[in-house]
This record gives structure tokens, C-alpha cells and sequence, in this order.
């Protein structure tokens, strides 16, 4: 059984690390989260350390309240306002949307710069381009690695966009935070745990995917170990997942934005190109999970889907992104949000 501490809305900043640091002399650690409501103090540890100690009688201690699920950082119970996640000048999860967009892949300076200018042009803050492409065939396109990446960069740097790109191995953060604003863990990599843990000791935003085929429990339990080393600056991604369904390429699951939201502290956004597998399709799945209140879409656009080197199906040309925005910019509104 995990634990929070809910200090008194009189507590003085005494009274907190005062509480602090008796966790810390019984073994333990402590998160702090200071909101408009209320301060809580996450226990990292074992309960039991604490046998004897009454808590709630200390200064400034309102109550202390078990949480039982396994997930606790990621928790809405630690920060119940909502967590933010600073991204430069951007605030993801706020009012306005995270808008992601680019191609599946780097392929050329000449595609990613187009791409760059394109979407910034229709209204993205965010820049996503594949350098490190983890595919099902040997064969397939794998991307172009650093060049990828510098490519990447480049062009966002001209064109005024931040960078997002996915990382398969704890031996490319290094490389990565070169080049990159938020590093994207990719569904295939959300239970690499190994992964999870370096990049929790990274201070770069981690952009976290949901597995083909995890529940949300164990999306949240993921996203608690890049947390646990320190992170806490993690953003989800639901991008569909496995099902019996043929008809699209994962069954996209819009359900998870307000379960998320409800069980989770961290702010969520979709990813319609991976769920539809189609381009026809994104337009209206974007538009509904803005309405279902995602706090960002990644969208895949290209200037020329028909010759990208991957993923071609599920790739918006520049001018269907751009009456996509505007769309989404409308649903925005009717929300209370802007994008």
C-alpha cells in the first residue's frame, strides 16, 4: 500500500519539511506537489518503515490517505489539479493543445524541411520526424539514425517548431537530447523498463506510448518508472490498440482519454496516423479526441505520402493537415480550450 500526505491549506513551508524529513529518517523519500488546493507529499517507499509513527499529529498535517493502485507519481490522487509539462516556451496539458505533426520518418533535408514549413504554416508547435524507425520487417526502412536527427532539428530551427522524435535504445539518449525537445518511447518500448529508467534519469519530457496490447494499468505503471528516477515531465500517448478489428490498422481508444484523466495526473494526447492506418480516417478521429478532451493530437504528414519511405497509407498531405487544424480549432473552442 502506497501513501500520500495532504498538509493543512495553514501549513507553513516548516510544517512540510518538517514531514520531509521524518520520511527521510525512517529510509524513505518524498515527492512534493504544491498546488492552489492543496500540498502533498508523495511517501516513496514502504509504509511499514514508518511502524509507530502517527503522521497526522505532526504540524500542518491534514491527513495521510492510502492509495491503493501500484501506480502512485502518475496518480490523480498525488497531484489533483493536473500535472503541466514545460516543453520550452510550451505548456502541455494547460489550456492549449500540444499540436505534433511530420513525417513518419526523416527521409531527406529537403522532405523534412518542406514537412517543417508546412505545418507550421497550418498552426503545429511541435515538429515529429522518425530517425530511429523500430520495424516489424529487417527489410523496411530504419531510418537515418544522427543525420536523422540533425535533419530534424534544422528544420524546425527554421521554421520556429519544437522537436519530437522516438528513441529504441538507453545508448541513444545521449544523441537524442542533442537534438531533441521531448523524446518519444514508441509502443513497442513502453515495458522496457531498462529504457524507462534512463530516461527518467534524463531531464528531457518523455512523450510515452501505450503498447499494442497493454491495458491502461500497466501504460500508467510505465510511465511510474521513468517517473520514479525523477521525471516527472512524462506525457501519454494513446495510438490504438491490438483488437480482433481489420478494418483499421489498431482500434484507436478514445475511452482511454477520459479514464486517463480521471485515474491520472499526467496530460494525455492521441495519435490517430498509427490507430487508423489510413489517412481518410484521421481527420475524424482527431476531431473526436479533441472533443473527449486529449490535450494534443501527433499527427503524421507528409508532403508527398506517396513516395514516403514508410508508413504512406496514414500520412496527411500538408493541405489535409491544414484543414484538419482548422477543424480541431473549432472543437477547441466549443471546449474552452484553443490550439
Amino acid at each position: 500500500m502506497k501513501m500520500i500526505i495532504v498538509m493543512k491549506k495553514t501549513s507553513t513551508r516548516q510544517d512540510v519539511e518538517g514531514v520531509i524529513k521524518v520520511l527521510k529518517e525512517h529510509g524513505l523519500g518524498a515527492n512534493l506537489s504544491t498546488g492552489s488546493q492543496a500540498t502533498i507529499v508523495g511517501v516513496l517507499g514502504e509504509k511499514a518503515k514508518l511502524a509507530g509513527v502517527n503522521l497526522e499529529l505532526m504540524d500542518g498535517v491534514e491527513k495521510c490517505v492510502p492509495i491503493m493502485h501500484s501506480y502512485k507519481l502518475a496518480s490523480r490522487d498525488m497531484v489533483p489539479e493536473g500535472r503541466t509539462v514545460k516543453v520550452g516556451s510550451e505548456t502541455v496539458g494547460g489550456k492549449e493543445l500540444m499540436m505534433i505533426a511530420g513525417p513518419c520518418a526523416v527521409e531527406s533535408e529537403e522532405q523534412i524541411t518542406k514537412a517543417a514549413f508546412g505545418v507550421k504554416k497550418a498552426g503545429a508547435k511541435f515538429l515529429r520526424g522518425g530517425a530511429y524507425k523500430p520495424r516489424t520487417s529487417p527489410y523496411s526502412f530504419q531510418g537515418m539514425e544522427e543525420e536523422g536527427l540533425r535533419l530534424l532539428r534544422k528544420a524546425a530551427d527554421a521554421a520556429g517548431l519544437k522537436t519530437v522524435s522516438e528513441i529504441v535504445s538507453h545508448d541513444q539518449i545521449d544523441t537524442a537530447l542533442k537534438y531533441c525537445d521531448v523524446v518519444q518511447i514508441g509502443a513497442r518500448n513502453m515495458q522496457n523498463f531498462r529504457l524507462l529508467r534512463e530516461v527518467g534519469k534524463a531531464n528531457v519530457p518523455v512523450l510515452l506510448k501505450r503498447g499494442i496490447a497493454s491495458t491502461i494499468d500497466e501504460w500508467l505503471n510505465a510511465a511510474e518508472y521513468i517517473m520514479s528516477e525523477g521525471n516527472c515531465n512524462v506525457i501519454l500517448c494513446e495510438r490504438g490498440i491490438r483488437t480482433f478489428e481489420t478494418a483499421t490498422r489498431n482500434t484507436l481508444d478514445l475511452s482511454a482519454v477520459p479514464v486517463v484523466r480521471e485515474l491520472s495526473c499526467l496530460p494525455i494526447i492521441v495519435d490517430p496516423s498509427h490507430a487508423a492506418g489510413k489517412a481518410s480516417y484521421i481527420e475524424p478521429l482527431s476531431l473526436a479526441a479533441v472533443a473527449a478532451g486529449a490535450d494534443g493530437l501527433i499527427i503524421e504528414v507528409h508532403p508527398e505520402p506517396k513516395n514516403a519511405k514508410s508508413d504512406a497509407a496514414q500520412q496527411l498531405t500538408i493541405e489535409a493537415y491544414s484543414k484538419l487544424y482548422a477543424k480541431a480549432q473549432k472543437i477547441a473552442a466549443a471546449i474552452g480550450r484553443v490550439c
